[in-house]
């Protein structure tokens, strides 16, 4: 999931503590990195970009990745949209803000998906920096509804969305949104 990394319009927390223009060239080159250290032959990486017109028709983002739109809502409805229409088998989500990120922690996500409905990839600040689901069967209905997004209670939110589902967990990671988040 990315936005297009607009000065003001990405990643504003950090903008407040190193500047909007740094936060927003930050977050274009980390996203770049990113892309280049996931994209795998066994998977199929699609990018879901925000806002919908402008990400679809950025010039920013590599021309040869799919993309959908997130639409609109907030960060639930937009993850819980794009579970929904991507074609059958396992799918993951991760941000672009994640600097740790390599192939083997999505391989590894994979795996638990294995023996999980659902898997989440904790964040060190209570999130998460990766959710992923087998979908075999429909999705739950309350997915990520309720959830206190930019919280420490995130992640326990999000998995307590998942009443009934095997729920299993992959490496913990950092995620960025602050200054001293990107010391370490």
């Amino acid at each position: 999931m990315l936005k297009e990394p607009r000065v003001g319009r990405v990643k504003t927390r950090l903008g407040r503590d190193i500047g909007m223009v740094e936060a927003a060239w930050w977050f274009r080159h980390q996203t770049e990195r990113l892309l280049r250290r996931i994209e795998d032959p066994r998977w199929r990486l699609v990018l879901a970009v925000a806002p919908d017109k402008t990400g679809m028709e950025s010039r920013v983002w590599p021309a040869h990745l799919p993309r959908v739109a997130q639409g609109g809502g907030d960060l639930g409805d937009r993850m819980g949209r794009i579970l929904r229409g991507m074609p059958p088998g396992p799918v993951c989500i991760i941000g672009g803000d994640i600097p740790g990120v390599r192939k083997g922690h999505l391989v590894k996500a994979f795996k638990v998906l294995g023996d999980h409905d659902a898997v989440f990839g904790p964040a060190e600040d209570g999130g998460f920096w990766l959710v992923g689901m087998k979908r075999v069967a429909r999705l739950p209905a309350g997915l990520f509804r309720g959830v206190r997004w930019s919280t420490e209670d995130a992640l326990a939110d999000s998995v307590a969305s998942l009443p009934g589902c095997r729920v299993g967990f992959c490496d913990r990671l950092r995620d960025v949104d602050r200054a001293a988040d990107l010391v370490g």
